[in-house]
């Protein structure tokens, strides 16, 4: 069940390469929650070792249980400003995704890396990027003009997106927000890792490292930087236990991915597959704790190739990856649903989520921390069954001789 920090996660500034409020936020509940956590020297946080040193330990450790490598990213799409044009214009640039129609007159929040507090202004002469299917640059018509004293030889430290009646706001069992994608699956590891470090105290074992590392990474909006920049440091080059790379996105709707009918078991995203048993194990996971009904669905199953995820990162480094993904309605503010605050089709409109999706999410990355789950070989008693197939063979065996 989403609780109250769920909310007040999604409620905080950030964007491409502007992470900090984000980061400190989940670095002041990991602390709370007795999780152990430091940043890697990208910037990255890392959940579930307490250094570099304490990372390495755990994933040189010889041990059959795999560690689970969970993966969200704490940016979302927006822009950094880059000059004043006039006291109470900024010109800015656009980092990710975006909508591409009725941007005009748009209305956007700004934050500044000094202060989470947020101001208002609006979208004015939007450039498209050549390609045509995000802004590439626009002017910010600022509400409040002391930011011109305040940034004016600073303007870069000036960073927002897309504005609506609220940053969250729940309405017929969704959460409608400035931005879900990825802050939705940030919130997923800071419960998994707080659960399974309180049972690891509740056993005794207050200085165990649980078999799990998660990566909140930053900048994936513009190509999964954060992590591949984390992947290239080598410090699971030398894993001496399996390690599983899990996904947790929040991603486009598509057909077979629809909003309110659970989480989606990703099979692949746009550049691929993802590793066949580490599938089958989520996939019986999801059978088992999210069984669907000819009534009520709880679970989907789908490749994902809306667009890439951060598994595609780790399996181009040589990593097993499986991966997650909540249901996501106007992916990127894009008006594809429409709905509240929606300026049009393809406009400005809030990003939105179902409660219940959320709910299955955590069941989902909760059960993969079980420990004793077959990763090395799901397939038992699937072979058992095929087996018994052959049993007819026996009734029509070739006959040999003359």
């Amino acid at each position: 069940m989403p609780t109250p920090f769920f909310e007040r996660l999604l409620s905080t500034p950030t964007a491409p390469y502007r992470e900090e409020f984000v980061c400190s936020l989940l670095e002041s509940e990991l602390s709370r929650l007795k999780v152990p956590h430091f940043r890697d020297p990208h910037g990255n946080l890392i959940a579930g070792a307490s250094s570099p040193a304490a990372y390495r330990k755990l994933v040189e450790t010889r041990s059959q249980e795999p560690v689970r490598l969970f993966i969200a990213h704490m940016d979302h799409p927006g822009f950094h400003g880059t000059r004043f044009r006039l006291p109470t214009e900024l010109e800015v640039t656009w980092h990710g995704g975006s909508p591409v129609a009725h941007c005009e007159g748009a209305n956007v929040w700004l934050a500044s890396t000094s202060s989470p507090e947020i101001t208002q202004g609006t979208l004015i002469q939007v450039q498209l990027a050549p390609h045509g299917k995000a802004i590439q640059s626009a002017v910010v018509r600022l509400a409040d003009a002391s930011l011109h004293s305040q940034f004016e030889r600073k303007p870069s430290h000036l960073f927002g997106g897309f504005g609506f009646r609220s940053p969250i706001w729940k309405e017929q069992g969704c959460y409608y927000t400035k931005a879900a994608d990825d802050l939705v699956g940030c919130y997923a590891m800071l419960d998994v890792a707080g659960r399974v470090f309180k049972k690891s105290r509740q056993k005794g074992r207050t200085r165990s490292a649980a078999p799990m590392i998660a990566l909140f990474s930053r900048a994936e909006e513009v190509g999964f930087v954060g992590t591949i920049a984390h992947l290239e440091l080598g410090w699971l080059k030398r894993a001496r236990r399996p390690v599983i790379a899990v996904s947790l996105e929040t991603s486009r709707t598509l057909p077979g991915a629809d909003i309110g009918k659970g989480p989606v078991v990703r099979l692949g995203d746009r550049n691929g597959v993802f590793d066949p048993v580490g599938l089958k194990v989520l996939a019986d996971l999801a059978a088992k704790h999210l069984p669907n009904t000819p009534e009520r669905t709880l679970h989907q199953r789908r490749i994902m190739d809306g667009g890439s995820c951060e598994a595609t990162a780790a399996t181009a480094y040589g990593l097993r990856a499986i991966g997650l993904s909540v249901p996501l309605g106007n992916y990127h503010n894009q008006g594809y649903q429409g709905g509240p605050d929606c300026r049009g089709p393809e406009g400005p409109a809030p990003e939105f989520v179902h409660e219940d999706d959320v709910k299955g999410l955590l069941v989902l990355v909760h059960a993969l921390m079980r420990p004793g789950l077959p990763w090395s070989d799901p397939w038992v008693k699937l072979r058992a069954r095929f087996k018994k197939s052959t049993i007819g063979l026996r009734k029509y065996a070739p006959r040999t001789g003359s």
